[in-house]
């Protein structure tokens, strides 16, 4: 079966995907959110879509919205922004980091093939309408593209490792990659090595936010893990061709990791969106940063891979039966 990638509104060929953000944040919505996160309670669909447009504008062809399971996350609403915007979003199942559910929340009460199970369906049937809010079910025909985990740091602890064994068992079910949260950047060895016990190859997992608070030495262990790397701080920084986050990308290219090296802008801010009266925007990391990459001295080819060739690869998977 030939790869594809999975969006809210439909499969497409792995090689259809165009210019990718491997990142983003469109749609957080949630009671918790709103009260204790409200610079990140991204509510407003109609200010997400004039974000989407301005980035589609400068050529941007697919997003992934990165949020999972019961956090804020609306796949009719994701799907409504694609069809508005025409950028195609791949959605997330899985979960978050523990403080986007609170101590008594269902999340910490079900077991790993129950979690497990729940991701697969998201996957395979498609995601609920109600996101798992209540005591209801009623699957859309909009199906996540991609599982996400989030863990505390570098020692896992018992929550990390029931979520990402759940993952890695709905990985083996569907073959969607994995997209994880590395919490102040670290923890990424710690999670592929986890999820590699348990069969997942690491090229088939995506770590996020690895140039936050980074090291050189840190990134050395990152690549070494195998897995794909998703830079995604520079939103939040100067610009020019010396910030940490390029630094700290060339040291990867340097250090032979340039195929699998992913941007994004985990832009899931108010301040960063255009929409919301802020800045740059999420349409400055193409229309900007690439520029700048090329400028510190990456070949306009690998960055261009950045954007394309290597998100292709990270995120496309061939569909089975679960």
């Amino acid at each position: 079966m030939t790869a594809i990638i999975r969006t809210v509104t439909g499969d497409i060929p792995a090689d259809a995907c165009g210019v990718t953000y491997c990142h983003e944040h469109l749609v957080l919505d949630s009671p918790l959110i709103e009260l204790r996160f409200p610079d990140i309670h991204l509510n407003d669909d109609e200010r997400a879509i004039r974000e989407v447009a301005a980035c589609a504008e400068e050529g941007v062809h697919t997003m992934v919205d990165a949020m999972p399971c019961s956090a804020g996350r609306s796949g009719t609403r994701l799907a409504a922004i694609s069809e508005k915007t025409g950028v195609r979003i791949i959605a997330a199942t899985g979960l978050h980091h523990d403080r986007y559910y609170g101590p008594e929340h269902w999340t910490n009460g079900s077991s790993v093939q129950e979690l497990a199970e729940l991701f697969v369906q998201d996957v395979v049937r498609g995601i609920d309408q109600f996101d798992y809010t209540g005591p209801v079910v009623a699957r859309t025909s909009h199906r996540a593209g991609i599982i996400k985990v989030a863990t505390s740091g570098p020692q896992l602890n018992d929550r990390d490792k029931r979520i990402l064994r759940a993952v890695s068992i709905a990985h083996e079910r569907t073959r969607a990659p994995i997209l994880t949260h590395c919490e102040g950047g670290e923890g990424g060895p710690e999670q592929v090595a986890f999820l590699a016990d348990h069969g997942v190859d690491p090229t088939r997992v995506i770590l996020s936010h690895i140039d936050k608070d980074a090291t050189a030495e840190r990134i050395k262990d990152l690549v070494a893990s195998g897995a794909y790397l998703e830079f995604d701080q520079s939103l939040r920084q100067d610009d020019r061709v010396d910030a940490p986050s390029i630094v700290l990308l060339r040291e990867a290219v340097e250090l032979g990791a340039s195929e699998r090296i992913v941007l994004g802008t985990d832009g899931a801010r108010r301040s960063l969106w255009t929409a919301w009266a802020g800045g740059p925007g999420l349409a400055w990391l193409y229309a900007r940063y690439r520029q700048l990459l090329v400028d510190s001295g990456i070949p306009q080819v690998v960055v261009d891979g950045f954007f394309v060739a290597n998100p292709a690869y990270a995120l496309s998977f061939d569909p089975v039966m679960a």
